[in-house]
């Protein structure tokens, strides 16, 4: 099951705009990033300048990645879409390794076709979408797309048992094919579909690639007080039974190498809601895995409830402690 080699197409919204590109480096030494206009943007050769400028501070969706010899200030390769602040490359994406996008979903109806057609604006890959028997129609959406877009697969199940179970299917379901990334990110737009590249890339050398808040040029967007200081508590809480090797514990929008998951033993992974990010990174750690954190900015959904509640805190609270005191679990 190759990805799929074209963006999802798109007959209707706003036209391109032109941007102005400003080379990240000139004369061979690297720009101090200032502020960008609505009409401006960075243009680097790869991915590893891009992340120098991103650690700096500067949006992610404000830096296009060219491999050209030569660019132009006006480059058509990253036109921007009228209004919004994202550049969306002239074709996705491709790499080497065949790659999965795991969707979790339950009751986006409001936000899924929009994100399967960015996703497949950004990289050329396969998505699955696991469903958990969404009242609101999320389910048969997803399957309408199945049959329209042949790297789009449902994964329905009979009832909402909790994030975790829900990605552990996911995770099985592409272990059963040969997926050599696997990706996981939440339905909702709180993960920035122009960041999976990013992601992919950096799995070259890390077994577990984490899109982090919480090192330089991650951040939060558009976040009220109570979910900064949940978070921030929750990540500060973690890495005081599990130490600071992994600065966002909590953060959901990942890429795994299939090696990693499969030494996991994932049908005895115990936790249900958000904790279940913790106890997959804990047990990546004690594998041995290398894990990278990639700074990415995390903003609230727009559309939608969010499904972080009191019930996802407590077991926070009590699983933290019982996984310091268990032993990894291998296959």
């Amino acid at each position: 099951m190759p990805s799929h080699p074209t963006a999802a197409p798109s007959d209707t919204g706003p036209q391109p705009t032109s941007i102005h590109f400003h080379p990240a480096c000139r004369d061979g030494q690297s720009l101090s990033p200032g502020h960008l206009h609505p009409d401006e943007a960075y243009l680097v050769p790869d991915f590893d300048q891009a992340e120098v400028l991103i650690a700096q501070g500067v949006n992610s969706a404000r830096v296009a990645i060219s491999n050209r010899a030569a660019v132009s200030a006006h480059s058509a390769e990253y036109p921007q879409l009228a209004g919004q602040l994202q550049l969306v490359p002239a074709s996705p994406f491709t790499f080497d390794e065949s790659i999965i996008v795991v969707l979790p979903t339950y009751n986006e109806r409001s936000n899924l076709e929009a994100l399967v057609t960015a996703i497949g604006q950004y990289l050329a890959t396969d998505i699955v979408i696991v469903d958990d028997n969404s009242p609101d129609g999320t389910g048969e959406l997803a399957d309408q797309l199945s049959t329209r877009y042949p790297y789009v697969h449902v994964l329905h199940r009979p009832r909402k048992e909790g994030l975790g179970p829900a990605y552990i299917a996911g995770f099985q379901w592409a272990l059963q094919r040969p997926y050599d990334r696997i990706i996981e990110m939440d339905c909702d737009f709180s993960h920035a579909p122009w960041d999976l590249p990013r992601l992919v890339h950096r799995s070259r050398t890390a077994d577990l690639v984490i899109g982090s808040r919480y090192v330089p040029g991650g951040g939060t967007e558009n976040w009220n007080a109570r979910r900064r200081l949940i978070s921030r508590c929750g990540n500060g809480y973690v890495r005081l039974f599990l130490g600071s090797l992994i600065r966002d514990w909590t953060g959901g929008f990942r890429c795994y190498r299939r090696g990693l998951l499969e030494k996991m033993a994932l049908s005895t992974v115990q936790a249900k809601g958000y904790i279940f990010q913790v106890e997959l990174a804990w047990r990546a750690v004690q594998l041995g895995a290398k894990v990278s954190e990639l700074p990415i900015r995390f903003s609230d959904r727009v559309l939608g409830q969010s499904k972080l509640g009191w019930p996802s805190i407590i077991e926070g609270l009590m699983e933290v402690p019982k996984m310091f005191l268990r032993g990894p679990a291998r296959r």
